[in-house]
């Protein structure tokens, strides 16, 4: 009897009509003869609810209670469908991370699960009963429940699949799949049936909302399959998995973008060894997250330094900066709150020169001034006006043709290397 383990996130249980939805998915997946691990997160709008009950009474809550008031909103969904799945004839039991034996680090808000004690999950599987399992969250080395960030539930589904040897991972959603580009941005964008690990990770990483980068992470490491289905139509979704096992190949897979972006430039600073660790040191001790660096050297021992960060990190990072640059005597700074990020990804980058010229051109055409670029093997990030970003994206899925379906001798002449 081949396992599988899904995982519905918070829309899909967003109502007690639609846990009931949900049930009947179960149910009939136990009916095809699958043994059934499922994965929840908390109603939608709940993990919200909860993080505005916490700033009511502080600005800094302790991250500890944190965890603990925010892991209730899963339990509250795990226990109303297992009783569903119960009312429903179907043997089932619920449990909590820390119960199941989710082991994770110690960081607060943000752990990582180091280990999954399968001995409960077994033991309850082979005497017949559906595992209804709270996402998000686990417990640390002092029995402390942690909870594992925003989309954390998918890594939770990933790491039960990983830890069971599962068939295949099934992530349910409000989409079918995943897209060439945000649907609800661009209408025409394309379902894929397949996705790399490697791409998926890129997109995931750029803004992409489908899965967490854990949760695909893992599933890269342990060879776990990972198919993104909708919870509300039939279809066969979208496969991640491995580079070698997609017969049909794109040069280009996708389009991740993101809004919350802040670009920050600091000219003339003296061009000399450690520089660049003496700037963004600082501003990495403070916990902010540098994404895109670029260094650009002026001449007469000076160099202009740009970088981007999250946007929400903008004034305290300004605010370091600041202080840096009166140490460094640089002579100014210039910063730009409201940009985005746009990228395009693609395995077919790694054998097909012309694709960042591509981009460039088409960006060009529809007016729109690129402020930085980054590239890497398979990917290509530039950060423009914020107010462009939907043109921009536009423009770029229109010149790689993504809202095309791709024919099988295209697939061919880009694995050839022709296209």
């Amino acid at each position: 009897m081949a396992l599988i383990v899904q995982k519905f996130g918070g829309t899909s249980v967003g109502s007690l009509e639609r846990i009931q939805h949900v049930a009947d998915k179960v149910i009939k997946a136990r009916e095809k003869g699958h043994q059934v691990v499922v994965v929840v997160s908390a109603m939608h709008g709940e993990t919200d609810r909860l993080i505005k009950l916490a700033n009511a009474l502080t600005s800094e809550p302790n991250p500890r209670e944190y965890d603990m008031l925010l892991a209730t909103g899963e339990q509250v969904s795990m226990a109303l469908l297992a009783m569903a799945l119960n009312a429903k004839n179907c043997p089932a039991r619920s449990y909590t991370g820390l119960q199941i034996g989710i082991h994770t680090d110690d960081f607060h808000t943000k752990a990582r699960i180091l280990n999954v004690d399968t001995t409960i999950l077994l033991k309850e599987l082979a005497e017949g009963y559906v595992i209804v399992v709270a996402g998000f969250q686990g417990v640390n080395t002092r029995g402390d429940i942690t909870t594992l960030g925003r989309g954390g539930s998918d890594t939770t589904g990933v790491a039960l699949a990983a830890a069971l040897k599962a068939e295949e991972c099934q992530i349910y959603t409000d989409v079918e799949g995943v897209y060439t580009t945000d649907p609800r941005v661009i209408k025409e964008a394309m379902l894929l049936s397949h996705i790399s690990f490697e791409e998926m990770l890129e997109l995931s990483s750029l803004g992409a909302k489908v899965l967490q980068m854990r949760s695909v992470e893992i599933a890269a490491h342990h060879n776990m399959p990972i198919r993104v289905l909708s919870t509300f139509t039939e279809g066969e979704g979208t496969l991640v998995t491995f580079e070698d096992k997609i017969m049909q190949k794109r040069l280009v897979s996708g389009i991740a973008f993101s809004h919350e972006e802040a670009i920050i430039s600091i000219f003339g600073v003296p061009n000399r060894a450690g520089i660049e660790g003496e700037i963004l040191g600082m501003v990495s001790d403070a916990n902010i997250e540098i994404d895109m660096i670029a260094q650009n050297a002026t001449g007469n021992s000076a160099t202009d330094f740009t970088f981007t960060v999250q946007r929400k990190d903008f004034k305290n990072t300004m605010s370091i900066i600041e202080k840096i640059s009166k140490k460094l005597g640089a002579a100014s700074i210039k910063s730009n709150a409201q940009v985005a990020k746009l990228s395009l990804v693609g395995l077919g980058m790694r054998s097909h020169a012309g694709v960042a010229s591509k981009m460039f051109k088409a960006l060009g055409e529809a007016d729109i001034n690129i402020l930085m670029i980054t590239t890497s093997e398979i990917k290509i990030s530039v950060v423009i006006d914020e107010k462009m970003l939907e043109r921009g994206a536009r423009a770029v899925h229109e010149a790689f043709e993504l809202d095309k379906k791709l024919l099988e001798n295209e697939s061919a002449e880009i694995e050839a290397g022709n296209l």
